[in-house]
């Protein structure tokens, strides 16, 4: 096949056959810009990390678009409740004491005459508030503990397990009705004190694993051998790749801890009034179950509601963080 002159805005592309064809410049440069091209140099053929895929499959995940819309009303409620109930949910009238829905009142009346919907729109401050501290609070003792003692291991690591082990061997009702039966404060911090007492060891094993399981990776080894100091390789190599079960299990534990601030509070020894909890509005509606279900019926509900959110954006995170799911 004769030579064929070179001609400026041509390209000669090879054939299947082992022929040639000509193409034109514009052509030749949409094969090379073309996403998986020749060149590679399309937006499919660049790095994806862990962070990107995980969003990626979150935002297609009905389950966490549903959880995080019930958990963003949920906030937005909590910081500005008098958008969707009007009064004060401590004003109270006996005369109107259990009767049922009736205009400005659609969930109707306790047996105090306190409205109902009032007081489940304000619980939503307290329980929200509990449960993101005492996650925030787990999660950093729970995550430091853990880290370091995975990271250095030996004689701390022995020390840190065993204290570990005697947290975990006390029972949190039990340890909520002896501490919390003595504190005379009526606010959240006891509380949410309590829970990051005896919540940290959950979260300090997760992340001690996943410390001792980072550490071991190559690029952890190379930093080392290059002379990386101890702080630099905790926090720039190892935490960012062992933070995912951590996130996880504290996404799920914050539903967790919202249960239990209602289950000591409706035991007596978590908030008191005039607090106003979804717990204490339980434990005052449960004599009243058979005359004013509702007053039993719309605070529980809405605990259950709110667990289960954070249980199943818990859930949903920990699908797009597991690389054993793809």
């Amino acid at each position: 096949m004769p030579e064929q002159p070179f001609e400026p805005g041509r390209a000669i592309a090879g054939t299947g056959a082992g022929g040639a064809m000509d193409l034109a410049t514009t052509e030749a440069e949409t094969l090379e810009r073309a996403p998986g091209g020749p060149l590679g140099t399309g937006p499919a053929d660049r790095p994806r990390s862990l962070r990107s895929d995980a969003w990626r499959d979150l935002r297609r995940n009905p389950v966490f678009i549903v959880s995080a819309l019930v958990i963003l009303f949920l906030v937005v409620i909590s910081l500005w409740p008098s958008l969707i109930a009007s009064g004060s949910p401590l004003q109270c009238d006996l005369a109107k004491a259990q009767e049922g829905s009736q205009p400005g009142a659609p969930f109707g009346y306790d047996g105090q005459g306190c409205n109902v919907y009032t007081r489940t729109v304000y619980g939503a401050r307290t329980s929200v508030t509990v449960g993101v501290c005492a996650t925030l609070g787990v999660a950093l003792l729970g995550s430091v503990l853990g880290g370091l003692a995975g990271f250095f291991g030996g004689f701390w690591d022995s020390i840190l397990s065993r204290i570990t082990d005697v947290f975990f061997a006390i029972p949190v009702v039990l340890g909520g009705l002896v501490l919390l039966s003595v504190v005379t404060s009526n606010t959240v911090w006891p509380v949410i004190g309590f829970m990051v007492l005896l919540g940290w060891p959950q979260i300090s094993r997760i992340a001690r694993g996943s410390v001792i399981t980072a550490k071991q990776n190559d690029y952890v080894q190379a930093a080392r051998a290059l002379g990386a100091s101890h702080s630099r390789i905790l926090l720039r190599h190892i935490a960012p790749n062992a933070v995912a079960p951590v996130i996880v299990v504290a996404t799920i534990a914050l539903g967790t801890f919202i249960a239990l601030e209602a289950t000591l509070s409706y035991l007596g020894v978590g908030l008191k009034p005039p607090s106003v909890s979804w717990g204490i509005d339980i434990s005052a509606a449960s004599p009243y179950v058979r005359n004013a279900p509702h007053a039993l019926l719309w605070p529980s509900g809405a605990l259950a509601l709110t667990v289960l959110a954070f249980i199943m954006l818990g859930d949903a995170v920990r699908d797009a963080l597991d690389p054993k799911l793809r």
